[in-house]
C-alpha cells in the first residue's frame, strides 16, 4: 500500500511529495524545499520513517519545483526523472531566481527523459506517464490506476488549473490535454496537485470553472 506525505515549501507554497511503501522504499517528488528548515523537514520524516529514496521526479522544472533538486540529488544519488522538453526550463533556472530576487546555482544531476504512455514502477505500483504540456511544455502527470490517485504538479488544482502566461505556456493545449487525458479517468481518482489542496477528477469536472 503506497502512502503519500506532503510538504507545503517556498514562496510559491509548493507542494512537495514523498511516495513510499512497506518496504521503505520512496520517490521523491518536486522538492521545492528553499532553505534549512525545508530541508530539515524533508531530513527528519525520511529518517524517522527509514525510507530508502530510489528515485526523484519532477512534474515540470518551473522555479518552485526544483529549488531542492541540486540538494536532493547531491544527498540521495538517484536520477532525476524529467520530460525532454522541460530541459529548456530548467536550464532557465538562474535567469528566472534573478527575476524573483535571489541567485541560483544551475542544477548539475543525472537527468533520465521519460515521456508519454511510460510506465514507472515502484516495487509493483505502476505509474503511467502522462505528458499534458501548456502550463510548462514537458508538463508531466504521474497516475497510479490501482490506488486510484495521480500527482498532477501545475497541470490541474482544485477549481483551476496552471498558469499559462508563462514561457511557452498554451492555454488550448492544457484545458485539451486535461480533457482528453485526465478526464476521461476514473471520477474518484484523487489528485495531488503542485499547490493547494487534494481534489478529485470527478469534482473537477462537475465544478472546476475552467471547464464550463
Amino acid at each position: 500500500m503506497l502512502q503519500i506525505q506532503g510538504f507545503v515549501f517556498n514562496f510559491a507554497s509548493e507542494n512537495t511529495y514523498i511516495l513510499y511503501n512497506e518496504n521503505k522504499n520512496a520517490w521523491l517528488i518536486d522538492p521545492g524545499n528553499m532553505n534549512e528548515q525545508e530541508t530539515k523537514a524533508i531530513e527528519s520524516f525520511i529518517s524517522e520513517n527509514g525510507l530508502k529514496i530510489e528515485k526523484i521526479l519532477l512534474t515540470h522544472a518551473h522555479i518552485d519545483h526544483v529549488l531542492g533538486l541540486q540538494w536532493a540529488f547531491d544527498t540521495f544519488k538517484v536520477p532525476v526523472y524529467m520530460h525532454q522538453e522541460d530541459q529548456e526550463v530548467l536550464d532557465m533556472l538562474q535567469v528566472s531566481g534573478m527575476r524573483f530576487g535571489f541567485s541560483v546555482d544551475p542544477v548539475k544531476a543525472d537527468i533520465t527523459y521519460i515521456s508519454e504512455g511510460e510506465v514507472l514502477d515502484l516495487d509493483g505500483e505502476k505509474f503511467k506517464i502522462y505528458h499534458v504540456p501548456g502550463h510548462s511544455p514537458g508538463s508531466v502527470v504521474y497516475h497510479n490506476e490501482n490506488q486510484s490517485f495521480m500527482i498532477s504538479g501545475d497541470v490541474l488544482f482544485e477549481g483551476s488549473i496552471g498558469r499559462t502566461d508563462l514561457y511557452k505556456g498554451n492555454h488550448e493545449q492544457l484545458i485539451n490535454g486535461i480533457k482528453n487525458k485526465l478526464f476521461i479517468l476514473d471520477d474518484e481518482t484523487q489528485v495531488f496537485s503542485g499547490h493547494g489542496n487534494p481534489t478529485t477528477i470527478g469534482f473537477e469536472k462537475e465544478y472546476n470553472p475552467f471547464f464550463k
